[in-house]
């Protein structure tokens, strides 16, 4: 005598791989019609005629001779310029942008104390990869680069 047909294993196989695909599509639709994509920008054309402006800025900084040295800890963010160093600039901005999540963009402001050094406390861990911009408070140059966090030693920014 045979077995039933719903107490093979070969029914129930061919049946479960439509089945899985089926699920797995739902599943995709799902996500993609509630989830939010934070790196497509709305206005795309705006910040397309911005990078102009920014590739300005970096090639100021490179023409002023801005080279920093960065160094990282848990308690501070510490800059001392190599070369020449900005001779109004009392604070600066440093951003820390995170590669795609944009709730995890941080900023640090730096400012300069008596040894000519620039000292910023940050709030919040610094672990990961992160792309950086240095800039003044009135952003006229930046300096632009891309670390990994936790690094032992001496970042060196040049634009």
């Amino acid at each position: 005598m045979q077995q039933k047909w719903y107490k093979q294993f070969w029914p129930w196989f061919l049946i479960a791989v439509p089945a899985a695909s089926m699920a797995m599509g739902v599943l995709i639709v799902y996500l993609a019609t509630t989830g939010e994509d934070s790196l497509v920008s709305d206005d795309y054309y705006k910040e397309g005629k911005g990078i102009n402006q920014d590739l300005s800025k970096i090639h100021l900084a490179r023409d002023l001779g801005y080279v920093g040295l960065l160094e990282v800890s848990e308690e501070t963010v510490s800059l001392r310029f190599q070369s020449s160093a900005p001779k109004d600039a009392t604070a600066l901005r440093l951003v820390f942008f995170h590669n795609t999540l944009k709730e995890k963009d941080y900023v640090v402001m730096l400012t300069r104390n008596a040894r000519g050094q620039y000292v910023g406390y940050p709030t919040r861990s610094l672990e990961g990869r992160w792309r950086l911009t240095l800039s003044d408070i009135d952003e006229t140059w930046k300096i632009r680069q891309t670390i990994g966090l936790p690094y032992s030693g001496t970042i060196t920014l040049a634009p």
